[in-house]
């Protein structure tokens, strides 16, 4: 019988999140100033924090929204958009039943409402765009592999990247408009009309295992606990080191 592989907990989890030093540990009033609909469940919504103290893709930010009883609630979201210095970030945010804060921002969240966030959040699993990162995400677990896609093109870097991101059907593949030639998606019910279907195997790797660049990858993976563990199960078994596998799990 065959053991199933989990990884060392030092890369399946991100760890205790950390707030640096400087505004980063402070509260900032953000002002909604667009809305962009990706898939029928997921949304992006472009912030204005005039003070915010950049990041680094990959990381997150802790939001908080304000009744006006008092009543608060906090989540942390991945950032979506690459660092830059316009005072705007982006958050990519799937509709979930029952959620508070994702309920808020896709029901009642509109152009010029105010919300708090504080960060950024969480170093373990940045991507300064400093190593060849090959990014496997699935359903939102995308969303800060795309910060990373984006500071790769604003940035011009020369360092290979690579995106393998696994999607039920088209349309629900989230910035299904941003992929190049940089991006593999992999659709697990439905798919484009002779594109073959199905959870993603150690065929989709392969190809970029085996003719890696030198000194190798960098792997991040996101996505629910089945999927992050499946990957990382995809990726040992094909001679990827462990200690180069960055995961990041939810649900």
């Amino acid at each position: 019988m065959t053991e199933a592989f989990t990884p060392p907990t030092r890369f399946a989890v991100p760890g205790r999140i950390a707030v640096g030093a400087g505004t980063g540990n402070q509260w900032q009033t953000a002002t909604l100033t667009g809305i962009r609909r990706e898939t029928p469940r997921a949304a992006s919504f472009r912030l204005a924090v005039p003070g915010w103290a950049g990041h680094l893709p990959g990381q997150h930010l802790m939001l908080r929204l304000s009744a006006p009883d008092g009543y608060t609630a906090q989540r942390h979201y991945s950032l979506a958009s690459a660092p830059d210095d316009s005072g705007h970030i982006e958050l990519t945010l799937d509709r979930v039943d029952g959620g508070e804060v994702s309920g808020w921002f896709h029901s009642e969240a509109r152009p010029g409402d105010r919300v708090d966030v504080r960060g950024p959040v969480s170093g373990f699993f940045a991507w300064p765009g400093d190593r060849a990162a090959l990014l496997i995400g699935a359903g939102s677990g995308v969303v800060p592999l795309m910060s990373m896609v984006r500071h790769h093109r604003a940035r011009g870097l020369s360092v290979p990247l690579r995106l393998l991101v696994s999607a039920r059907s088209p349309a629900e593949l989230i910035y299904a408009r941003e992929y190049g030639a940089e991006t593999t998606p992999v659709f697990t019910r439905s798919g484009p009309p002779g594109a073959p279907v199905g959870r993603m195997t150690a065929a989709h790797l392969a190809p970029l295992l085996d003719d890696g660049p030198p000194g190798g990858w960098e792997a991040y993976v996101c996505g629910s606990n089945a999927f992050a563990e499946h990957a990382s199960r995809l990726l040992v078994a094909a001679g990827q080191p462990v200690d180069r596998i960055r995961i990041e799990r939810f649900g």
